[in-house]
């Protein structure tokens, strides 16, 4: 079912990038469907938006109310609210570490720089229809930035509320939840709720229509099907990798999943236990459809390999379930998380280690970071230069602006020097 990719032949590294192109050439998204809907939401507002919810939901009921919210929540399952409560804890606490901090800079001549952080007005946050979970890792995030609206935009299924979405939500102090999605969703944000960012995952052509509103308003990135990528050696007990690339497979029939390893036998073992995990999947067809198109195990001949094919896959979840991860772990520099050793299954960290879930795909780990707490500040700076600093600095300025034809700044730098 899965693909065997072999280090040992020279054009490995061709067949890899080959393998990867497949998903990150994103061919199947219709651009102009998307762009219709975007358009037809920017000019017709509300119309549009249950327009297309009717069509492709059979949804026309986007705003909630309190009782709504309340009633849904009622029916949550106990257990299922003190795992969330359990989960938000853990990533509030980690989460609450990243917050920046302003800087002050002064030099000789008094010139005062300052670097402020600002809190986004407004965010909206794209929640798929059944993830609190989703919900917790963009939306605690903002809640520690003290952004003032976050509006979050999850789908209705058969016409009814996620208790779970919508607890998690009145936990995160969301100022509003609408009930649609996709391109329509995207374009509620952008047009009618106005905010100034839109973070979460979502679909294909949720991603695509986060592209196309961006300049009109922020977004967090370009969020593709997820990943896995798990190293593995002949001490990794074969039941751990099965179950995490079985695991990521049943995420959505994109989803792509790596084994990488130098021991080619345990290869058979984990064909073999893979089958076994597929047995009584609920999500068994998609799973398939995910590891026969996007599953590959690479079989490297050295570290260094090894290294090189994880640092150019850059995987959204990296799992290093191997005795000696250490020495691998100051050369990966391309991943989204990096799950270390046999006890940090990726599921975990999809729910409650406290770490970001919502993770670069598609390769972008390359330049690119999970969701944080910076996402949702702005900066500025602020600068404040005394009589005597413009003198001293100025100067040199004028230097640079007549070497760039700019006449028209080296007089208005002149200008505040000859100023009383």
């Amino acid at each position: 079912m899965i693909k065997i990719l072999n280090c040992k032949n020279k054009n490995y590294k061709k067949k890899l990038i080959e393998f990867l192109d497949i998903r990150r050439s994103r061919k199947s998204i219709n651009t102009s469907i998307v762009s219709k809907i975007l358009n037809d939401v920017k000019k017709n507002k509300l119309k549009a938006v249950i327009k297309y919810e009717k069509r492709f939901s059979k949804n026309n009921k986007i705003h909630t109310s309190k009782k709504e919210i309340n009633n849904s929540i009622r029916q949550l399952e106990p257990k299922i609210k003190k795992a969330i409560d359990f989960a938000y804890s853990r990533i509030f606490k980690f989460h609450s570490l990243q917050k920046p901090k302003d800087i002050k800079f002064t030099d000789q001549y008094n010139n005062k720089i300052d670097y402020k952080n600002l809190p986004l007005a407004s965010v909206g946050i794209y929640v798929p229809a059944n993830l609190p979970s989703t919900l917790l890792m963009c939306a605690i995030p903002a809640q520690i930035s003290k952004v003032k609206k976050i509006v979050v935009a999850n789908p209705r299924i058969n016409g009814k509320l996620n208790p779970a979405v919508m607890y998690a939500a009145k936990k995160c102090g969301v100022s509003e939840v609408i009930t649609c999605g996709g391109a329509q969703a995207i374009g509620n944000l952008a047009y009618i709720q106005k905010v100034n960012k839109i973070v979460g995952p979502g679909s294909d052509i949720t991603a695509e229509a986060k592209r196309l509103v961006f300049g009109a308003v922020g977004i967090d990135g370009i969020a593709g099907p997820s990943e896995i990528l798990v190293l593995a050696d002949k001490k990794t007990n074969i039941n751990e990798i099965g179950t995490s690339l079985v695991g990521q497979s049943e995420h959505g029939s994109e989803s792509q999943c790596i084994l990488v390893t130098k021991h080619k036998e345990i290869i058979s073992k984990v064909q073999k236990n893979i089958l076994e995990n597929l047995q009584n999947l609920e999500r068994k067809n998609i799973a398939i459809k995910s590891l026969k198109n996007h599953g590959l195990i690479i079989l490297c001949q050295n570290d260094k390999q090894i290294i090189d094919v994880i640092n150019e896959v850059a995987p959204e979840h990296l799992e290093l379930n191997v005795n000696n991860y250490k020495k691998y772990i100051s050369h990966i520099v391309n991943a989204g998380s990096v799950c270390i050793g046999k006890y940090t299954p990726m599921a975990v960290t999809d729910y409650n280690s406290g770490s970001q879930h919502t993770l670069p795909t598609l390769g972008s780990s390359k330049f690119s970071s999970g969701l944080n707490v910076n996402d949702f500040y702005k900066k500025i700076s602020y600068v404040n230069l005394s009589k005597k600093g413009v003198a001293k600095i100025g100067k040199f300025a004028i230097h640079l602006s007549d070497f760039e034809d700019l006449k028209a700044h080296s007089k208005s730098i002149e200008s505040r020097i000859r100023s009383k």
